[in-house]
């Protein structure tokens, strides 16, 4: 049976170590301060603002939220962007995606400072990122390297298989583990052999959103197996992996909830705190 990778317990750990740093930026007359943009009424958008201000005042950090109306202009929206990263008192700017069909999501997080850039979207650090020369990483894709790290898993010539291609997830992890020296594959809804590719795979890192997508039998025995999907199924919370049946193969498997989610909310304060040390001369 495969070993719990336990995101929220390290999570709080590396909270534990954030809040000493911000206290010690504070102590200098420094206060990490970030904004989310959120357009629209997304229930779970919401959810997840208000998770990332509660743990933004946990760390000491000063979490401003601009909620903006669903019929809200593209340019309204810039402008507002534009207004933030020209205050040098605001650290981080980050967009709550999705975002309304009538706006460019792409076009906001362009206008972001890329020195601003919570996320790590921006073209210009999607770009370092793919360069190794980054200073900032999107958050989820970070949370996994390091989960990984802290229970000391191999990632060096290992055979890791992606599933989902998103900015956000599948495409800058795919980055992080090629700069681990990991051979990785990015496997996608236009995939055709997928049970194939996961079968042979040291790595299993599925981000799609489609419920139970990952069996037991399309992952071989001793494989980890990271799980990134949250879905709501028969009034429960679950994973793109059938968690019950692979756990009994995997050697390490992340559950739902309790494995990526906290440190995805937890990587986003590391991630502000980051550009507040970076815009303040510190390393």
């Amino acid at each position: 049976m495969g070993k719990i990778l336990d995101g929220k317990a390290l999570a709080n750990l590396l909270g534990e170590n954030l809040k000493k740093k911000v206290k010690n930026l504070k102590a200098e007359g420094i206060t990490p301060h970030f904004c989310v943009i959120n357009i629209g009424d997304d229930p779970a958008s919401k959810i997840y603002v208000r998770t990332k201000k509660r743990r933004a005042e946990k760390m000491g950090i000063i979490q401003d939220i601009y909620q903006m109306p669903a019929d809200t202009k593209q340019q309204e929206a810039l402008d507002l962007i534009d207004k933030l990263n020209a205050n040098p008192n605001i650290n981080g700017v980050m967009v709550q995606l999705p975002a309304p069909e009538q706006i460019d999501a792409d076009e906001l997080l362009e206008r972001i400072d890329p020195n601003k850039d919570v996320d790590g979207l921006t073209p210009a650090n999607i770009g370092r990122l793919w360069m190794e020369d980054h200073f900032i990483e999107p958050a989820t894709a970070e949370g996994i390297i390091a989960l990984l790290k802290h229970y000391e898993i191999p990632l060096k010539g290992k055979d890791v298989v992606v599933i989902g291609r998103s900015n956000i997830v599948g495409k800058p992890l795919a980055a992080l583990m090629l700069e681990q020296n990991a051979t990785v594959t990015i496997a996608h809804s236009e995939t055709t052999n997928l049970a194939e590719l996961t079968k042979r795979a040291d790595i299993i890192v599925s981000a799609t959103g489609e419920a139970l997508l990952v069996k037991a039998d399309m992952v071989k025995d001793g494989a980890v197996v990271v799980d990134v999907g949250i879905n709501h199924l028969n009034g429960k919370l679950v994973g793109d992996v059938d968690f019950d049946a692979v756990k009994e193969k995997a050697s390490y498997i992340t559950p739902v909830p309790g494995g990526v989610g906290p440190l995805t909310v937890q990587f986003l304060m590391e991630a502000v705190v980051k550009l507040t040390r970076r815009q303040n001369g510190r390393k």
